[in-house]
């Protein structure tokens, strides 16, 4: 079984920044691309960023410029600084892996999500 477990989210003026983490443990033999996706209410869940093992990103034109993807391939964490946030950036934030499990399965994973909120 695997596990990913967001934290970082929070309550924070426009303007400000947030850093999140989604850290992967279980059964995993490598995770082949992690991503962020949110959840607004009322609203369906969107790509925010993705990252894959070679490093190369895609972000929403939301949020290009002020966010950033990075990952730590051997700690099996993906982080996502936040800058320059705005109102409509909260949302429910949600970590996302693509991995391939010890017996050569590949599968793909939730985590079960983080609340960030923009005040104005």
């Amino acid at each position: 079984q695997v596990r990913l477990v967001e934290s970082g989210g929070g309550l924070v003026q426009a303007g400000g920044s947030l850093r999140l983490s989604c850290v992967a443990s279980g059964n995993i033999a490598s995770i082949n691309s992690m991503g962020w996706y949110r959840q607004a209410p009322g609203k369906q869940r969107e790509s925010v960023a993705t990252i894959t093992s070679g490093a190369r990103t895609n972000y929403a034109d939301s949020v290009k410029g002020r966010f950033t993807i990075s990952a730590d391939n051997a700690r099996k964490t993906a982080y996502l600084q936040m800058n320059s946030l705005k109102p409509e950036d909260t949302a429910v934030y949600y970590c996302n892996a693509d991995l391939t499990e010890w017996l050569g399965r590949y599968r793909n994973y939730w985590g079960q999500g983080t609340q960030v909120t923009v005040s104005s």
